[in-house]
Protein backbone atom coordinates (compact mmCIF):
# COMPACT_ATOMS: atom_id res chain seq x y z
CA UNK A 1 0.00 0.00 0.00
CA UNK A 2 1.13 3.56 -0.71
CA UNK A 3 1.86 5.93 1.75
CA UNK A 4 0.58 9.57 1.01
CA UNK A 5 3.21 12.00 2.47
CA UNK A 6 1.42 14.83 4.44
CA UNK A 7 2.20 18.29 3.95
CA UNK A 8 3.18 18.64 7.00
CA UNK A 9 5.46 15.49 6.98
CA UNK A 10 6.97 16.85 3.10
CA UNK A 11 7.76 20.14 5.09
CA UNK A 12 9.97 18.64 7.17
CA UNK A 13 11.63 16.72 5.13
CA UNK A 14 12.74 19.86 2.59
CA UNK A 15 13.60 21.36 6.13
CA UNK A 16 15.86 18.20 6.95
CA UNK A 17 16.97 18.61 3.44
CA UNK A 18 17.93 22.56 3.71
CA UNK A 19 19.93 22.20 7.16
CA UNK A 20 21.94 19.28 5.37
CA UNK A 21 22.64 21.69 2.68
CA UNK A 22 23.74 24.60 4.80
CA UNK A 23 25.41 22.19 7.46
CA UNK A 24 27.75 20.89 3.81
CA UNK A 25 28.16 24.36 2.86
CA UNK A 26 29.65 25.39 6.32
CA UNK A 27 31.87 22.63 6.06
CA UNK A 28 33.41 23.48 2.87
CA UNK A 29 33.55 26.85 4.16
CA UNK A 30 35.45 25.64 7.12
CA UNK A 31 37.62 23.72 4.95
CA UNK A 32 38.64 26.51 2.45
CA UNK A 33 39.06 28.41 5.28
CA UNK A 34 42.13 26.35 6.63
CA UNK A 35 43.46 26.15 3.50
CA UNK A 36 43.44 29.98 2.79
CA UNK A 37 44.87 30.60 5.94
CA UNK A 38 47.51 27.52 5.69
CA UNK A 39 48.80 28.96 2.26
CA UNK A 40 48.81 32.68 3.85
CA UNK A 41 51.44 31.14 6.59
CA UNK A 42 53.35 29.50 4.28
CA UNK A 43 53.64 32.34 2.27
CA UNK A 44 54.67 34.20 5.58
CA UNK A 45 57.37 31.83 6.30
CA UNK A 46 59.06 32.07 2.87
CA UNK A 47 58.77 35.82 2.86
CA UNK A 48 60.70 35.82 6.26
CA UNK A 49 63.19 33.11 5.74
CA UNK A 50 66.07 33.66 3.40
CA UNK A 51 66.03 30.26 2.13
CA UNK A 52 64.95 31.77 -1.36
CA UNK A 53 68.47 33.34 -1.49
CA UNK A 54 70.17 30.12 -0.49
CA UNK A 55 68.78 27.96 -2.95
CA UNK A 56 68.38 30.40 -5.83
CA UNK A 57 65.92 30.04 -8.49
CA UNK A 58 65.59 26.37 -7.48
CA UNK A 59 64.06 26.81 -3.82
CA UNK A 60 60.30 26.32 -5.41
CA UNK A 61 61.10 23.13 -6.64
CA UNK A 62 62.81 21.90 -3.73
CA UNK A 63 60.76 22.68 -1.18
CA UNK A 64 57.80 21.06 -3.38
CA UNK A 65 59.62 18.19 -3.72
CA UNK A 66 60.72 17.94 -0.25
CA UNK A 67 56.99 18.56 1.27
CA UNK A 68 55.40 15.97 -1.43
CA UNK A 69 57.92 13.40 0.73
CA UNK A 70 57.02 14.23 3.81
CA UNK A 71 52.87 14.55 2.69
CA UNK A 72 52.82 12.33 -0.13
CA UNK A 73 48.48 12.36 -0.22
CA UNK A 74 48.52 16.35 -0.51
CA UNK A 75 48.68 17.22 -3.90
CA UNK A 76 48.53 21.57 -3.57
CA UNK A 77 51.89 21.74 -3.20
CA UNK A 78 53.11 22.13 -6.42
CA UNK A 79 56.18 24.38 -6.76
CA UNK A 80 53.80 26.56 -9.02
CA UNK A 81 51.48 26.83 -6.21
CA UNK A 82 53.76 27.64 -3.40
CA UNK A 83 54.67 30.17 -5.38
CA UNK A 84 51.22 31.68 -5.29
CA UNK A 85 51.27 31.20 -1.58
CA UNK A 86 54.05 33.38 -1.54
CA UNK A 87 52.96 36.27 -3.73
CA UNK A 88 49.24 35.87 -2.17
CA UNK A 89 51.14 36.86 0.79
CA UNK A 90 53.85 39.07 -0.09
CA UNK A 91 50.69 41.10 -2.08
CA UNK A 92 48.18 41.55 0.94
CA UNK A 93 50.16 42.01 3.06
CA UNK A 94 51.43 45.38 2.40
CA UNK A 95 47.65 46.63 3.69
CA UNK A 96 47.55 48.32 6.78
CA UNK A 97 44.17 46.25 7.03
CA UNK A 98 45.88 42.82 6.36
CA UNK A 99 44.64 41.17 10.22
CA UNK A 100 40.89 42.62 8.92
CA UNK A 101 41.16 41.24 5.65
CA UNK A 102 42.02 37.00 6.43
CA UNK A 103 38.79 36.36 7.30
CA UNK A 104 37.35 37.86 3.91
CA UNK A 105 40.09 35.92 2.08
CA UNK A 106 38.44 32.66 3.59
CA UNK A 107 35.39 33.65 1.82
CA UNK A 108 36.23 32.17 -1.90
CA UNK A 109 38.18 29.46 -3.28
CA UNK A 110 41.66 29.16 -3.66
CA UNK A 111 41.63 28.64 -7.20
CA UNK A 112 39.56 32.62 -7.37
CA UNK A 113 42.71 33.71 -5.59
CA UNK A 114 45.15 32.94 -8.34
CA UNK A 115 42.97 34.34 -10.97
CA UNK A 116 42.90 37.91 -8.68
CA UNK A 117 46.29 37.71 -8.54
CA UNK A 118 47.13 36.83 -11.95
CA UNK A 119 45.15 39.69 -13.37
CA UNK A 120 45.81 42.79 -10.51
CA UNK A 121 49.19 42.64 -10.63
CA UNK A 122 50.27 45.46 -7.85
CA UNK A 123 46.97 46.72 -7.20
CA UNK A 124 45.84 45.60 -4.47
CA UNK A 125 42.62 47.87 -4.34
CA UNK A 126 41.35 46.52 -7.47
CA UNK A 127 41.85 42.97 -6.14
CA UNK A 128 40.28 44.02 -3.25
CA UNK A 129 37.18 44.90 -5.19
CA UNK A 130 37.01 41.93 -7.25
CA UNK A 131 37.36 39.94 -3.86
CA UNK A 132 34.52 41.75 -2.60
CA UNK A 133 32.24 41.50 -5.65
CA UNK A 134 32.97 37.79 -5.79
CA UNK A 135 31.35 37.60 -1.95
CA UNK A 136 28.53 40.67 -2.84
CA UNK A 137 27.88 38.87 -5.56
CA UNK A 138 28.14 35.00 -4.85
CA UNK A 139 30.24 34.83 -8.44
CA UNK A 140 31.70 31.31 -9.71
CA UNK A 141 35.34 31.38 -11.02
CA UNK A 142 33.66 32.38 -14.86
CA UNK A 143 32.20 34.81 -14.02
CA UNK A 144 35.08 36.27 -12.12
CA UNK A 145 37.00 35.47 -15.18
CA UNK A 146 34.67 37.20 -17.05
CA UNK A 147 34.36 40.79 -14.88
CA UNK A 148 38.58 40.59 -14.80
CA UNK A 149 39.06 40.12 -18.60
CA UNK A 150 36.20 43.03 -19.78
CA UNK A 151 37.58 45.02 -16.65
CA UNK A 152 34.78 45.74 -14.64
CA UNK A 153 37.15 48.22 -11.68
CA UNK A 154 38.09 50.61 -14.04
CA UNK A 155 34.57 50.78 -15.58
CA UNK A 156 32.84 50.88 -11.89
CA UNK A 157 35.41 53.15 -10.68
CA UNK A 158 37.86 52.48 -7.25
CA UNK A 159 34.44 52.69 -4.94
CA UNK A 160 34.65 49.29 -3.10
CA UNK A 161 30.39 48.15 -1.60
CA UNK A 162 30.01 47.00 1.28
CA UNK A 163 30.26 43.18 0.89
CA UNK A 164 27.08 40.37 2.16
CA UNK A 165 28.23 38.72 5.22
CA UNK A 166 25.64 36.05 4.86
CA UNK A 167 26.28 32.72 4.33
CA UNK A 168 26.35 31.77 0.73
CA UNK A 169 22.68 30.02 0.18
CA UNK A 170 23.28 26.15 -1.25
CA UNK A 171 22.18 26.87 -4.55
CA UNK A 172 24.33 29.85 -5.06
CA UNK A 173 27.39 29.61 -7.34
CA UNK A 174 29.59 30.75 -4.92
CA UNK A 175 28.52 28.02 -2.55
CA UNK A 176 28.61 25.42 -5.67
CA UNK A 177 32.08 26.20 -6.43
CA UNK A 178 33.63 26.28 -2.76
CA UNK A 179 32.24 22.14 -2.10
CA UNK A 180 33.17 21.31 -5.33
CA UNK A 181 36.39 22.92 -5.53
CA UNK A 182 39.56 20.92 -6.44
CA UNK A 183 42.59 22.89 -4.17
CA UNK A 184 39.71 21.96 -1.02
CA UNK A 185 39.94 18.10 -2.46
CA UNK A 186 43.72 17.75 -2.35
CA UNK A 187 43.64 19.51 1.15
CA UNK A 188 41.06 16.89 1.99
CA UNK A 189 43.66 14.07 0.45
CA UNK A 190 40.36 13.12 -1.66
CA UNK A 191 40.57 11.33 -5.27
CA UNK A 192 40.22 13.69 -8.28
CA UNK A 193 37.42 11.23 -9.49
CA UNK A 194 35.75 11.79 -6.72
CA UNK A 195 31.49 10.49 -6.12
CA UNK A 196 29.25 12.72 -4.86
CA UNK A 197 28.65 10.54 -1.88
CA UNK A 198 32.69 10.86 -1.39
CA UNK A 199 32.12 14.73 -0.98
CA UNK A 200 29.23 14.70 1.35
CA UNK A 201 31.04 12.43 4.17
CA UNK A 202 34.46 14.06 3.83
CA UNK A 203 33.09 17.10 4.49
CA UNK A 204 30.35 15.86 6.83
CA UNK A 205 33.22 14.14 8.78
CA UNK A 206 34.92 17.62 9.32
CA UNK A 207 31.65 19.41 10.93
CA UNK A 208 32.41 18.50 14.23
CA UNK A 209 36.21 19.36 14.42
CA UNK A 210 35.54 22.49 12.48
CA UNK A 211 32.87 23.74 14.90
Amino acid sequence: MKIVASVEYKKWLKQIKEKFLNSQIKASIAVNSFLIKFYLDLGKDISMMTYKNKYGAKFYDKISKDLQEELPDIKGLSANNIRYATKFYDFYSKSPNFPQLVEKFTKIPWGHHRYILDKCKNNLQKALFYIDKTIENNWSRNVLLNFLDTDLYKRQGKAVSNFSKKLSLPQSDLAQEITKDPYNFDFLTMTQGYKEKELKNALMANITNFF
